[in-house]
């Protein structure tokens, strides 16, 4: 001991001999101000928002864009390819030094590089590089304006916050200028409830700013500040009113009592009506409830899960539901249970069970899972067939897809030869 202690002090005594600032360890950690205390909470505010300012100052503006794209055009590298107009490296610095000190970062060699392609002259295409600068721009102008909304200042955003920054953004989306005031609230909500449920799987109630700039929702929200915006474009996009309209329009078609909420009856209707009553038991079991009814932001989850059934967050929904043991996993016992539901519609539409051995043993060829016994919902997701294996276990509807799959298969390319023939 006392030589560890001879050598360790003076190991320390030669570290420290250099720079006294080494004998300190310097302050890293700054406590959030208490509710109590209004002036610090006052204080750091205003330093946010003053910061937030600052850092959109450093951003591009159009006129500034504008100037970008008149030098990168004088400053083109023949020959064109087709439309496509080229710069060299010579060229892009020298862009890069008119510009101005807020264009610096994005003339840069790695820049450079990453958009290299396959050009015999080592070139770089001009608005492909303008297209990655104005991304850029459009990201960090983002992130400003989300955070905001970030009343913590820890760079999350909770329900509420995503809430006000969509019910602030309806008036700038001309897609949505069709909208009822009074259904603003019902919009909002079906809006956020995407965001959460893919974005935060643990319900911890709050989404990283970074998280929603990388996943493509807010592109699909944003998108509907294009006027002409498409019609299949606007049937397949969440955010859309029609779409926002169809799924709020099908919960009040549900609603058979009208008291604003579901109950298991009213939702067996769902869909084709084809879901099982087992599985329906679980939905209610596992699900927030009120007097063992169902409302609209359980309801948007529900609709979630059962619309994106090939996504992760979607599988790990459905999963919570058939994992009736919490265990963590399924077994013979649990995929018993339910497809034993659906042995039983198939009996009351006048049809011949399907022997569960024969499933069982398809299901577990599909998925491979790790384990010969059980399947792990990483094991649904790897597979790739979770939304098959649930569809099969939950829907008759979904079974009789997936039983009669090469008949269908048959006579899609028959309709097909037939259009041909035409």
């Amino acid at each position: 001991m006392e030589l560890f202690t001879k050598y360790y002090m003076e190991w320390k005594g030669e570290k420290t001999s250099g720079n006294a600032s080494y004998t300190n360890i310097p302050r890293f950690y700054y406590r959030l101000p208490a509710e109590d205390e209004v002036l610090l909470q006052k204080l750091r505010e205003e330093s946010r928002a003053v910061f937030l300012q600052r850092k959109s100052r450093e951003l591009l503006d159009n006129e500034e864009l504008q100037n970008l794209w008149f030098l990168l055009d004088k400053h083109q590298t023949s020959p064109m390819i087709g439309e496509e107009a080229m710069i060299n490296y010579e060229n892009f610095l020298k862009v890069g030094e008119k510009a101005g000190p807020k264009c610096k970062q994005f003339f840069t060699a790695k820049i450079f590089a990453k958009l290299l392609h396959n050009d015999p002259y080592g070139r770089v295409s001009i608005m492909q590089f303008f297209n990655y600068v104005m991304r850029k721009v459009w990201l960090h102008q983002t992130r400003i304006g989300l955070s905001l909304y970030d009343v913590a200042g820890q760079g999350y955003l909770r329900e509420s916050d995503l809430e006000n920054y969509i019910l602030e953004l309806i008036p700038t989306l001309p897609q949505l200028d069709g909208l009822e005031k009074s259904f603003y609230s019902f919009y909002v909500c079906t809006a956020v409830r995407k965001f959460f449920f893919f974005l935060d799987p643990l319900r911890t109630g709050k989404i990283k700013i970074q998280d929603i700039l990388a996943c493509s929702f807010l592109d699909d929200l944003l998108e509907l500040r294009d006027e002409e915006l498409s019609k299949e474009s606007q049937e397949t996009n969440w955010f859309s009113a029609p779409s926002a309209l169809r799924v709020y329009g099908q919960y009040l078609n549900l609603d058979k009592d009208h008291n604003g909420m579901l109950s298991k009856e009213e939702l067996s209707r769902y869909g084709t009506g084809t879901l099982t009553n087992i599985f329906l038991d679980r939905v209610f079991q596992e699900c927030l409830t009120y007097e063992g009814e169902m409302d609209y932001k359980t309801y948007l989850d529900f609709v979630l899960a059962l619309e994106n059934r090939k996504e992760p967050a979607a599988l790990q929904y459905i999963f919570k539901l058939l994992d009736i043991e919490n265990k963590g996993h399924l077994n013979v016992f649990s995929l018993n249970y339910f497809f034993r539901a659906i042995q039983e519609q198939m009996k009351i539409h006048g049809q011949e069970p399907v022997s569960f051995q024969d499933v069982k043993d398809e299901i577990f060829d599909m998925v491979k899972p790790k384990d010969p016994y059980k399947i792990s919902l990483q094991d649904l997701i790897n597979s790739s067939q979770g939304d098959t294996v649930t569809s099969i276990l939950i829907d008759l509807n979904g079974f009789w897809t997936y039983e009669n799959r090469e008949a269908l298969v048959a006579s899609d390319n028959d309709s097909t030869a037939d259009v041909d023939d035409t």
